[in-house]
């Protein structure tokens, strides 16, 4: 069992936190201060707990940043010190919204969130995964047709390793995460939420992943 923060309380994180406390680990749910609990109800013989967003990062082993990218490094670089230490699984993507709320552009070209929060925050070991998706996919990958990809970028293996096992009680299984090398290859991964919007325009929020073809 591992101790989980998860900072974000929406679809994303919600979702993260039913599967995760379903497969047996402690999960505090990090919502902003004067926002309420999620309603969304644990799932069955299971407890989430709640908490704001430093003290489900502080009570951590592992914690998960759920929260918008285009906001999330000034969000976490203020949680420097709950983050010490700490393994933190970014799965955001920071982008700038279209005309019609879908991401239009990134934030950070020529870089990623990833490597910007491995540089403001350089006693946290980022992993980046889960960000080529949507949200529905994270949890039940098994649920496509196609057997989908999750990569993993991050300067620590053994981080790298405790994600992938992470994944595995997600439902991934160890063929379909691609271990992609350092925070750098991030900037590759954040790219790819470009072909989201299109996607999305055409067929609706479908489940789909942006995967490897082998």
């Amino acid at each position: 069992m591992t101790s989980i923060g998860i900072l974000g309380a929406g679809r994303v994180g919600t979702s993260l936190a039913r599967a995760l406390a379903a497969a047996g680990h402690q999960v505090t749910l990090g919502v902003r201060e004067n926002d309420e609990a999620p309603s969304t109800p644990s799932a069955e013989g299971t407890e989430i707990r709640y908490a704001d967003h430093a003290a489900a990062a502080r009570t951590a082993d592992v914690v998960i940043n759920a929260t918008p990218g285009d906001s999330a490094l000034q969000r976490l670089t203020a949680l420097r010190d709950e983050l010490e230490d700490k393994i933190l699984i970014d799965v955001s993507n920071a982008t700038v919204d279209a005309a019609d709320g879908l991401p239009g552009d990134l934030c950070y070209p020529g870089s990623s969130l990833a490597e910007q929060l491995q540089e403001a925050l350089p006693g946290t070991r980022v992993v980046k995964t889960l960000n080529t998706m949507l949200f529905m996919v994270m949890t039940a990958p098994a649920a496509l047709s196609t057997p989908p990809t999750a990569y993993l970028s991050g300067n620590d293996e053994q981080a790298k390793e405790t994600v992938a096992g992470l994944l595995g009680d997600l439902g991934w299984q160890p063929a379909w995460i691609e271990d992609l090398g350092d925070v750098g290859t991030a900037r590759a991964t954040e790219a790819m939420i470009l072909v989201v919007p299109h996607i999305l325009r055409r067929h609706g929020f479908t489940p789909f992943a942006v995967s490897l073809a082998r």
